[in-house]
């Protein structure tokens, strides 16, 4: 595969899923991805854990993110960071995000652009998937399960489709690396 890698499997995310589960208020406070003209991700829900102060044009053109109050009620998700961050050699964390997509839900065909998509190499850790989710990304598709962690090219045309009876909840982790 071109577009996909397939960095790990069987990481044990139950324990973030049932903060997750526990902080229903953290969804949705942020939706500057979402709420934008033209979104890909309009039918998505998000929690913000780490991104860029900024609400328009100047988030996609500016690597600098912030932490969000979201980082220090989802703790579990702090050594898989950090862990991902020491085997792929990282030296700086960018974005970092839950986002969610409901059955019968899509994330439209884009490409992500900018000075963040140039700087920062992305990775999504899959929370919860079953069957009957698609990624596609470039005209590769993958169906991604519960506990991978995936490098995708988010340059490239890329779009998710949820046929699957349950929610899609992944972690988006954008990193820059040696």
């Amino acid at each position: 595969m071109r577009n996909f890698q397939n960095l790990a499997a069987g990481i044990n995310v139950t324990p973030l899923l049932n903060q997750l589960y526990r902080h229903p208020e953290l969804w949705n406070q942020h939706r500057i991805r979402t709420e934008h003209e033209q979104s890909p991700h309009s039918q998505c829900d998000d929690i913000l854990l780490r991104f860029q102060s900024g609400n328009g044009v100047e988030v996609v053109d500016d690597p600098e993110c912030i932490w969000y109050p979201a980082w220090e009620v989802l703790t579990e998700l702090h050594s898989i960071l950090f862990n991902l961050c020491r085997t792929v050699c990282a030296e700086r964390i960018g974005r970092i995000l839950i986002s969610r997509l409901a059955p019968g839900k899509v994330i439209t065909p884009h490409e992500d652009g900018g000075a963040v998509a140039t700087y920062y190499t992305r990775y999504q850790l899959l929370l919860q998937s079953e069957a009957g989710c698609v990624f596609d990304c470039d005209g590769e598709r993958v169906q991604m399960a519960s506990g991978q962690l995936w490098w995708f090219d988010n340059r490239k045309t890329h779009s998710v489709t949820n046929n699957s009876a349950t929610d899609r909840i992944s972690v988006i982790i954008d990193l820059k690396t040696k």
